[in-house]
């Protein structure tokens, strides 16, 4: 089975016809939830993360990381399965932020990992619900290379969670994944735990310390927001000049064929992503010629 996870997934019990495949995949939605995690600090997170234009509780996880419970369930209420959704809202983060973004999800049937690094094509992990694993090894691989694992003793960790285990569910699977992050720092706030209820989450996440509301400011306030992002960064007073604009001008050429595609496809997720980028493009050409009047 392919590990891209763009590509279409079906259910494995909810590929009959009629009313009871109808069911099924309903079903399969309905127990479907996700988190969204980044290994960046929240303040860095948080301007991408708006401009995703869907409601979600932001919150510290351990030392450079953060986690995003969407407050919406939109795989509900499209075509689109939930690996599908996350895929676009991970590499949407990930180019946004400059940081890995790591997205699990889950529904009735299977769970799942989405790793998105920048503009580089999404890896991803499947189980089904017995922990039956699906994926290829070399996207374990890959994804311990870019989130910058130990090659060796992590990498022992991670083929495990390939391998037949009867005592192991889907959700182990995913616990024993963020066992292994834990060694960089990643540490879930308690209760966030995958494979448990939307709801039980967002009920979770609300009452965090710290939490903070994502959502949808209007196209200006984003733009000015990842404006400010840009300058209170490290990186900001060096941020500007030809190399700057080439990269947001390639943002924004990369952006208007990625929305095509979304049209084409009628994805919500990838119409998230090249929002942002085109956003993102925006944004840095705007704080280029702000830096340039200075």
């Amino acid at each position: 089975m392919s590990s891209d996870p763009s590509m279409p997934r079906t259910s494995g019990t909810s590929g009959t016809s009629g009313t009871s495949g109808v069911s099924g995949a309903a079903g399969t939605a309905a127990a479907a939830g996700a988190l969204l995690l980044c290994r960046a600090a929240p303040d860095t997170v948080e301007p991408s993360a708006q401009l995703l234009r869907e409601r979600m509780l932001l919150a510290e996880a351990g030392y450079g990381w953060s986690v995003l419970v969407p407050e919406g369930s939109p795989w509900l209420h499209g075509e689109e399965a939930v690996d599908r959704v996350l895929t676009g809202w991970a590499t949407a983060l990930a180019v946004g932020s400059g940081r890995p973004v790591l997205a699990l999800w889950w529904d009735r049937d299977w769970s799942g990992c989405i790793l998105a690094v920048g503009f580089r094509r999404t890896v991803g992990y499947e189980w089904l619900a017995n922990g039956t694993a699906v994926g290829e090894d070399e996207a374990m691989r890959t994804l311990a290379a870019r989130l910058g694992l130990d090659p060796v003793l992590d990498m022992q960790s991670l083929e495990a969670l390939t391998r037949p285990d009867r005592s192991a569910d889907a959700r182990a699977r995913m616990l024993g994944l963020l066992a292994v992050l834990s060694r960089t720092g990643l540490t879930l706030p308690p209760g966030l735990t995958p494979g448990a209820p939307a709801g039980r989450l967002r009920e979770v996440a609300r009452v965090l310390e710290g939490v903070r509301q994502v959502e949808w400011p209007g196209w200006r306030d984003a733009v000015r927001a990842e404006i400010v992002a840009v300058e209170r960064s490290p990186l900001g007073p060096w941020l500007r000049g030809p190399r700057a604009r080439l990269l947001a001008t390639a943002q924004i050429v990369a952006g208007v064929p990625l929305a095509a595609r979304a049209v084409r496809l009628r994805s919500g997720g990838w119409a998230t992503a090249a929002a942002l980028l085109l956003s993102q493009g925006v944004a840095g050409l705007a704080y280029d010629r702000m830096r340039a009047r200075d």
